[in-house]
Formats: C-alpha cells, sequence, structure tokens
C-alpha cells in the first residue's frame, strides 16, 4: 500500500528536525512530484545515474543527504537533476546538515564505525562532529581503516604520538581542526581538507586523516533506508547503487 510523500517527509523530520540545519542550508522536500510511494531509493547524491536508477526500478521518491537544489537557480533545463526528476514522476527529500547533526545521524554513524565511545561521546562543531575516547591507536591505524572500510582515497598527517581521543567530523570538516585541537582531540578525522590545515596539524603535533567527503558520510543512505523500511514495512527502500564516490583513485 502506497504513503504519501508528506508522510515519510514527517518521518525524517522526527529523525532529523530542520531547525538542527544550519541557516544557509537547503533541506526538506525541494522536488515534489505529486505521486504517492511504493519505492524508495537513498543516496548522498542525487545525481543523473540515480534518477535513471530510481526511474527504472519504479521508484516515486529518491531522499538524499546533499540537497539537490542547494544555490538559487537563475534557470532550469531539462538536463538539470531536480528537472530530470520531476520528467520521471520522482520526489526529491534532502536531509542535509540537520542530518550531520541530530543523534544517530552521519556523525554518529561515522563515530560508531570509527569506535568513538558512547560513554563520553561529546558533540562539537556547530554539533556536526563528534569527539572522545577511543582504544589506544596511531594515526596511521586509522588512516589503514578508514581506506579499508570507507574505500575512499584516504591521506594522512602522523603526529607520531598515540590516539587515546578521537574528533570526527565528517565531509567537508578540516576546517574544525582546531575546535577539536582545544576539545583535546589527539587526531581529527574529516572528510576533506585545505593545505593549511594539514600544515596547522603538523604544527600542533595532532593526528589528521582525510578520508574523503563521499567515504566519511556515504553510510548514511543506509541507515536511511533502514529507518525507513521500519517505519514503512509496505514500502521497497533500498540504497541506490549508482549512488558512488565521483573520484577514481590512483594505486600506484
Amino acid at each position: 500500500m502506497s504513503v504519501t510523500v508528506q508522510e515519510i517527509l514527517q518521518e525524517l523530520k522526527t529523525f532529523a528536525p530542520p531547525e538542527l540545519a544550519c541557516s544557509w542550508d537547503n533541506v526538506g522536500l525541494l522536488v515534489d512530484a505529486g505521486r504517492p510511494v511504493d519505492k524508495v531509493l537513498t543516496a548522498l547524491d542525487i545525481t543523473a545515474e540515480v534518477v535513471q536508477e530510481a526511474a527504472a526500478a519504479g521508484c516515486q521518491l529518491v531522499v538524499s543527504h546533499h540537497p539537490v537544489i542547494f544555490h538559487p537557480m537563475a534557470q532550469i533545463t531539462a538536463e538539470d537533476v531536480p528537472a530530470m526528476l520531476l520528467q520521471k514522476g520522482i520526489s526529491g527529500i534532502c536531509m542535509h546538515t540537520n542530518l550531520d547533526a541530530t543523534a544517530g545521524g552521519v556523525n554518529d554513524t561515522l563515530a560508531d564505525l570509527l569506535g568513538i565511545s558512547r560513554e563520553d561521546r561529546r558533540n562539537f562543531a556547530e554539533n556536526c562532529g563528534r569527539i572522545g575516547t577511543v582504544t589506544p591507536t596511531t594515526t596511521e591505524a586509522i588512516a589503514r581503516f578508514c581506506a579499508e572500510k570507507l574505500h575512499s582515497g584516504v591521506k594522512y598527517v602522523d603526529s607520531g604520538k598515540s590516539v587515546t581521543r578521537l574528533a570526527e567530523v565528517s565531509g567537508g570538516g578540516g576546517g574544525y581542526l582546531q575546535d577539536a585541537i582545544d576539545e583535546g582531540a589527539d587526531c581529527l578525522v574529516t572528510g576533506e581538507a585545505a593545505h593549511h590545515i594539514a600544515l596547522l596539524a603538523r604544527q600542533k603535533g595532532v593526528g589528521l586523516v582525510v578520508a574523503g567527503h563521499w567515504g566519511t558520510e556515504q553510510g548514511i543512505a543506509d541507515v536511511l533506508a533502514a529507518r525507513l523500511q521500519a517505519a514503512f514495512p509496505q514500502l521497497e527502500v533500498r540504497h541506490a547503487a549508482a549512488d558512488t564516490d565521483p573520484y577514481t583513485y590512483l594505486n600506484v
């Protein structure tokens, strides 16, 4: 039996309240095709390939982390993804920084994977990061773990010191390195970091693991799929196979 897009939107708002989103963000029902839903894809990004997969599978909704409409659009063409969604009769719901910040969202998912203790885990970085204790390890070991588990390109700055307090900010969180240092972190895991952030890590003697924007966030699509399937057992929900890292990595 079908459900409405608004019913699904309300469930997602309960999970990741829109008021948690940053003021500059664009979250919620961004493309409304006006159709009842019985099949859903989840994804980190709504790309043309994800729309094609959704259409081929007969889905009426795609739920993503990154907004399919972010900056104001002066014009729209048939090749733009929002237009593709409407042409196929597919709605798009996007939960971005509210899903970063919420309990059980993007950053708790990454923190769990990294083994950050729930006993003393705290929010930082505008509630979009997590910090807490880990079993003593090294920056290199964390980097190797990320390379194995996140399946994206990984680079790191090694402090040469033991890591017992680990911070993480998924996606483009390198700018929060100083915040992590101020919170007493021995190492920060994030998706992207500028060159000067790597220099700061070296200067301050803290570890930095840059594990890819896609790699540090793509796990949330599985979390979304599981939550929607539990809330609406009548739906068919799955993580889009076309939701892949846009980068290709060289192994030399």
